[in-house]
This record gives structure tokens, sequence and C-alpha cells, in this order.
């Protein structure tokens, strides 16, 4: 399970590991919002999910939390617009289109923290549920967007974006919830051990 809000990027290069395992293994992906995964977890339908965020505090869930890792996160706009922005970051912010997850997610939250100790008020035009499509939208207009630091070389090539600013103190965790409290299940501890080596804040994606 995916939560919805995590970049598909990531998501590919925390679960690719679990490809190269001997044994058969058949890896099903599905994306939702955390509590939904976390509900199907509970009933065995998922071994894993992966998240933004660890296990919401007084829900009610037998699963345990794997911290993977985080990363720092900047703004990016197409790269026709990224150099305007880059100048004076962050007042240039100020009033520019900007492109965020929805409220749910939590580098939302943090983006909208930011902002408000910045003292800058962009202008939201569009929020999404799936990051993908956040980035496919900016890849067709101006907008700025959240992404985390280490995707940097992914958008230029995918998206053809760059990075306008750091956002200091905001970061994207990474999180995989398991209902194991000692890893049984072969692929998940494979993509928690990798991943840990992956997201350690000095590995590129």
């Amino acid at each position: 399970g995916i939560v919805n809000s995590i970049s598909k990027l990531v998501a590919r290069e925390i679960l690719q590991p679990a490809l190269a395992l001997e044994s058969e293994l058949r890896l099903v992906c599905r994306e939702s919002d955390l509590e939904k995964l976390l509900a199907d977890l509970a009933v065995s339908r998922l071994d894993l999910v992966l998240s933004d965020r660890p296990i919401p505090a007084g829900l009610s869930v037998r699963a345990y939390n794997y911290p993977l890792g985080e990363s720092e996160v900047a703004l990016f706009a197409p790269s026709r617009h990224a150099r305007r922005y880059r100048r004076r970051f962050p007042a240039s912010v100020d009033g520019a289109p900007l492109l965020l997850p929805v409220h749910e997610s939590a580098l939302r939250r943090h983006v909208d923290d930011w902002v408000e100790t910045q003292g800058i008020k962009p202008r939201v035009i569009a929020e999404f549920d799936d990051s993908a499509l956040m980035k496919a939208f900016a890849a067709a207009g101006e907008a700025l967007f959240p992404a985390p630091v280490q995707l940097t070389d992914h958008l230029a090539r995918m998206y053809d974006a760059r990075p306008v600013g750091v956002l200091a103190g905001v970061s994207e965790r990474y999180v995989a919830i398991s209902p194991e409290r000692r890893l049984h299940h072969p692929a998940a501890r494979r993509i928690i051990d990798l991943a840990r080596v992956r997201l350690d804040g000095t590995a590129a994606a």
C-alpha cells in the first residue's frame, strides 16, 4: 500500500529491491489515503504500507512503524521559469502560482507552515492527492511545486523542472508500516533494509 501523496519516484526506489529476490514474487501496489491502507493492513489485504507519516495517534490498529529516512524539500518550477523565481527567493514566491498536495498530506502541512513563517502569500491554484499528477500539471505551465531534493535529477529529465530554492526546515519523511513487530516477510525485510541505506540523506534516488 502506498499513500498517494508520496512521490511515485521515491516509491519505486523503495520497492524496486523486492523484485530482485530469488523467490517468486508478485508485487501488487495499491494507492489510497493512510487510514484506508491501514484498514486493509489490519485485515491482511496488504503486507506493508509506505507512508509520509507514522500511524496517527489514537488510531486503533495493530501495526508498527519502521522509519526509512527523509529528504529535504525544495520548490521546483519548469526550467523556462525557474531562473526568475530563483532570484530573491523566497520573496519571489509571494504571489506566485503554486501547486500543492491536499491538506491531508504531511508535506502540505509543512509547506503551509513554511509559507506562514516566511510571511509570503503564494497563489495556490490547484491541489492534488496524487503527486505524479501535480508534477504533470507543473510541466505544462509555470507554477511552482514542492518535491524532495533527492529527486532533482529525475524531475529535470522527466518534467524539465529545476529547483528554485530549498524550504528551510521542511523535509518529507518515509515510513514503512507493518503488522509485524519482528519482520518475517522476506520482501518487507529487504525493502526496509535497503530503503534505509538509500534514504539516509546522502544517497541519490
